[in-house]
Formats: C-alpha cells, sequence, structure tokens
C-alpha cells in the first residue's frame, strides 16, 4: 500500500473475501460490473479516511443511512472480484464490541452514550432493510488472530520489502475451497486430540470463521492482510514472520500425535504475537 502525504496508519490486520461478479443479485451486479472498469480505484487509505464520517451522520439527527459503494477489486484466473467495503456495517459491528474492550469512564470519554445510542437506532433501522447483511471484511487490531492463519499454506505467503515511500506488505491469499478445506481438517485434529478447556476457545473461533466463509461463492478469493501492522513491526520481524507455517506445523504435529512438536509451533506463534502486542502499551 503506497504512503501518502498524510497516511493514517490504524495497526490493525484484514481478514477480506472477493467474490466473483457472478455472485451478486442485480442490480448489485451491474453496479460492481461498472465499478471495477473505473479508471481510479480507491485505496485503502480512502476507506479508512471515510471509515468515521461513514459510521456517524453529523449532525447527530434522524437521517436516512447510507451503506458504501465502494469496494476493492482484484482479478482472479480472469474473473473479476470484488470486496464491498460495507464501512458503516463494520463500524456498527466494531461498536456493539468496544464495551467489552474498554472500561466504561473512557468508552464514554470517546464516544458519549448519546451518539452510542444514536448509531445503536441507526444499525437496528439499516437491519430491518438489509436482514441479510454480512460483511466481506473482518479486522483485529494489534493482531493477527491465529485462527486466521489456519486458513492459509506458506506457499502462499506474499511479502513485499518496503522502499521508498511505498511501505511493506505482508499478506496471504487463497482460493475459498482451499480456506474452508483447511478449516474443516483443523478442527478436526483440534477436537481428536485436545481437551475442551485447552481447544475451547480455538476451536471456537474457527467455527466461528467456518460459518462466515460458509455465507460467499465457493469460487471466492479469501485474503489475509498484515494491514497497519506491516507499518509499526521491524522489516526484520516481517520478513521472519511465518505464522500460518508455524500454525501448519503445530496442526500436522496433533494428527501425527507428536505433543512436542505441537506446543514448540504454538510457543513460536505466541512469543511472536507477545512482541506484538507489547508494542501497544509503548510508550
Amino acid at each position: 500500500m503506497a504512503q501518502e502525504s498524510s497516511v493514517i496508519v490504524p495497526y490493525v490486520s484484514y481478514l477480506r473475501v472477493y467474490e466473483p461478479l457472478a455472485a451478486f443479485p442485480e442490480p448489485e451486479r451491474g453496479h460492481w460490473t461498472r465499478y471495477a472498469k473505473r479508471e481510479r480505484l480507491p485505496t485503502a487509505q480512502d476507506e479508512l479516511r471515510r471509515s468515521l464520517a461513514d459510521l456517524l451522520p453529523t449532525p447527530p439527527v434522524a437521517v436516512p443511512v447510507h451503506e458504501s459503494g465502494d469496494a476493492f477489486v482484484t482479478e482472479v484466473d480472469g474473473v473479476v472480484c470484488v470486496c464491498p467495503w460495507r464501512t458503516r456495517l463494520r463500524g456498527w459491528l466494531a461498536l456493539e464490541e468496544l464495551p467489552a474492550l474498554f472500561p466504561e469512564p473512557l468508552l464514554d470519554a470517546a464516544l458519549p452514550p448519546l451518539v452510542r445510542r444514536q448509531a445503536a437506532a441507526d444499525f437496528e433501522r439499516w437491519l430491518e432493510r438489509n436482514p441479510d447483511a454480512r460483511p466481506w471484511i473482518r479486522t483485529s487490531a494489534w493482531h493477527v488472530p491465529v485462527r486466521w492463519f489456519a486458513l492459509f499454506a506458506s506457499e502462499e505467503r506474499q511479502y513485499e520489502k518496503a522502499e521508498g515511500e511505498a511501505a511493506s506488505v505482508l499478506r496471504y491469499r487463497t482460493p475459498m475451497a482451499q480456506a474452508r478445506r483447511r478449516v474443516a481438517r483443523a478442527l478436526k485434529a483440534l477436537r481428536e486430540h485436545l481437551d475442551a478447556e485447552a481447544g475451547g476457545p480455538l476451536v471456537e473461533g474457527l467455527v466461528d470463521v467456518g460459518r462466515w466463509l460458509e455465507e460467499f461463492h465457493p469460487r471466492s478469493l479469501v485474503e489475509l492482510d498484515y494491514g497497519g501492522l506491516a507499518h509499526v513491526l521491524p522489516q526484520e520481524h516481517l520478513a521472519e514472520d511465518h505464522s500460518a507455517a508455524d500454525v501448519a506445523e503445530g496442526i500436522a504435529a496433533l494428527r501425527a500425535g507428536d505433543g512436542v512438536g505441537a506446543r514448540e509451533a504454538y510457543g513460536r506463534l505466541v512469543e511472536r504475537w507477545r512482541v506484538v502486542r507489547e508494542r501497544q502499551f509503548a510508550n
């Protein structure tokens, strides 16, 4: 992602799904078909700039709520695929998670209760008109969830070192069929070789991701993008980060009954991401 003069860098990673145009009903398919032909398509920086403005109307009054009409576009084997931003929907979903992440006084100072109630009311009205809505993009602040790595293989890793004004990029991309297959295999290994207490949270997370993937076209593309984390982490850390390989190694060790190998792979993963999470609280 190219740096710009006023770069916005939230330390957030992304899990995205790009669906082929055939997955969308009309008239939405026509919209995305025309959209993909634009001479200039918005970037991730554009999406970040619009996200907050799209979340809350200003001033806070009852106004019609509209969703973003933008998307990320890519081509897979000659087929155009799009990943709708659905920025407002993602903002609403993020607001629902905030009470579990921050103490109430801090949350009230950042987003007053009146503002949160207004957003909740807007979300409820929007869902009445869009009952089947779901995000094409999931985000995670200051880390990449372990369960996301289970969707990818080491050879799908793409790392581009920062050069000039261009920031580093670290991402994985895989066909939807492969992502679903790997989730199923990982769940089978965890359920067969770990007790409920040890594997419970990871199993629950994988089940959630698996259900989400099932909502999309089988010929979609799944992408894990380190996003803003690639801006804050040293080049050597990114170059040596092979988290998907560690997850695959740990799952393979479980299937083989190699508890020591599984613990070693998991230990590398935990230590790598402990260092990243500590940066969140650094001065």
